[in-house]
């Protein structure tokens, strides 16, 4: 039988020492003894432990004479999840069972029988498994719960432009390849990353998505890594990183190209050896994940302003899946109003039967900077709005661009002049109210400040 697991044994008496490891090493892969228990903290640091073996009474008293509850607590405060198993005397089975009581897993008897030593180990060791596998499992089911939370509707489209995306989807769906998807804001590239996890190998197990532009720069590492307790001031908890609650599924990036310079190179590395470390922890931890990524910038063009690494653009475009902009499929307008129609009068419990066609042509002939986002938050405004057994055209609010040639509110087709006018009409429109502006451009907060600043606005 294949040894495993890796137990330290903590005891002054290096005769304990002794007969522990040349027993217990040959059941189990790593048998590591101390003598003293000032180091158990740099060990627990350095190794990752299945089980303590914690000597109740050492030469140095801590407070008269109960240094195994002192040491006790120093481990669960280090890690919760270990299993913590006490060496004590007969004239001490008192204090080992109020030890219990307090945290600790089992205790064993000096002069202990050897199968009895194995089995209490054995049994400390799998309850170790168990706690750890049962907090994990608890992180990955609240990400998971917060993940269904969001908004999710299925991707419609029988436009050529989205013909040709579902083609690319159902070529690279069974495989682990690495994804980008490209497009503007609004275009539905989450939607997207979803569904090539549904028809991935790794359906079963979880997606977990990561706003990187939403995220605050502090907190990248944390975010993707994860930490350990006291790594930094507000770590009051050890807390696993995104990339370990996605280990055997999809870990989906959007807005990859916020991802600050300085971190990239660590990104990189996780994804080349498939290992990530904990900001405070030496060891590191094996990850097997499959990679989307989104973005609406031109990584491209940041690679060549020295803004984003081109080896990691490599590492992350193995397969790029671009999104069209709504403008460019007008025929999906339609469906699109429809479905959303649909889902706002169940919600706002109105008896809505239909979207005029003089309201469906007003819709296709709007330019959409917003995509399908901002065309979602009209049809929704214009259920809460209408009195009517239909939507009407004059239902729908819309009031950056219009007209069946696009005209722009610019000279030309250039498409940063476009939305640096757009955004600058919002702002106006709603006197500088973020909030506003954005629900109505169909941006986050944190994409209109991205561009407010780009701009200079």
């Amino acid at each position: 039988m294949k040894k495993t697991g890796r137990i330290l044994v903590v005891d002054d008496d290096t005769d304990v020492l002794n007969a522990a490891r040349l027993y217990l090493k040959q059941h189990v892969e790593k048998v590591d003894v101390e003598s003293n228990p000032k180091l158990i903290p740099s060990l627990m640091k350095e190794y990752d432990y299945d089980a303590i073996l914690l000597d109740m009474n050492f030469h140095e008293d801590v407070s008269s004479g109960e240094e195994g509850f002192y040491w006790l607590e120093k481990i669960l405060e280090i890690d919760p999840a270990m299993a913590v198993v006490l060496i004590t005397a007969y004239g001490d089975v008192e204090k080992a069972v109020l030890a219990v009581k307090t945290g600790a897993s089992d205790f064993v008897l000096k002069p202990w029988q050897n199968e009895k030593l194995l089995a209490t180990v054995t049994s400390a060791m799998n309850l170790s498994q168990s706690k750890r596998d049962s907090q994990k499992l608890r992180t990955q089911n609240a990400a998971l719960k917060a993940d269904m939370e969001q908004p999710y509707q299925n991707i419609i489209g029988k436009s050529r432009a989205m013909e040709q995306v579902f083609q690319t989807i159902e070529k690279v769906a069974k495989t682990d390849a690495n994804v980008l998807i490209t497009g503007e804001n609004g275009t539905g590239k989450e939607l997207v990353a979803r569904a090539l996890h549904r028809r991935s190998n790794r359906s079963e197990n979880a997606f977990i998505t990561v706003d990187m532009g939403a995220l605050p720069e502090g907190l990248f590492e944390s975010e993707l890594f994860g930490h350990e307790k006291g790594a930094f001031t507000d770590a009051k908890e050890s807390r696993a990183g995104r990339f370990e609650i996605a280990h055997g599924g999809t870990l989906f990036l959007d807005e990859v190209g916020n991802i600050p310079l300085q971190l990239q190179p660590k990104l990189l590395s996780a994804l080349q050896t498939h290992e990530i470390r904990r900001i405070g922890s030496n060891k590191t931890t094996k990850i097997d994940i499959r990679l989307i990524c989104a973005t609406n910038e031109s990584l491209g063009e940041m690679v060549e302003k020295q803004e984003f690494r081109q080896d990691l653009l490599y590492r992350i475009n193995t397969i790029e899946i671009k999104l069209p902009p709504l403008w460019e499929r007008t025929e999906d307008i339609p469906l699109l109003a429809e479905h959303f129609l649909k889902q706002y009068r169940s919600k706002y419990k109105k008896e809505i039967k239909g979207i005029t066609d003089q309201a469906l042509n007003h819709l296709k002939e709007y330019h959409w900077p917003g995509n399908i986002r901002e065309l979602e938050h009209a049809v929704e405004r214009a259920v809460i709005m209408t009195d009517e057994e239909q939507l009407q055209k004059g239902d729908f609010l819309l009031t950056s661009v219009s007209g069946n040639d696009h005209k722009l509110p610019v000279s030309g087709l250039n498409l940063e002049e476009v939305e640096k006018t757009v955004i600058r009409k919002a702002m106006d429109k709603h006197g500088g109210n973020i909030s506003h502006a954005a629900e109505e451009l169909g941006l986050t907060r944190a994409s209109l400040y991205r561009r407010l600043e780009k701009y200079g606005l």
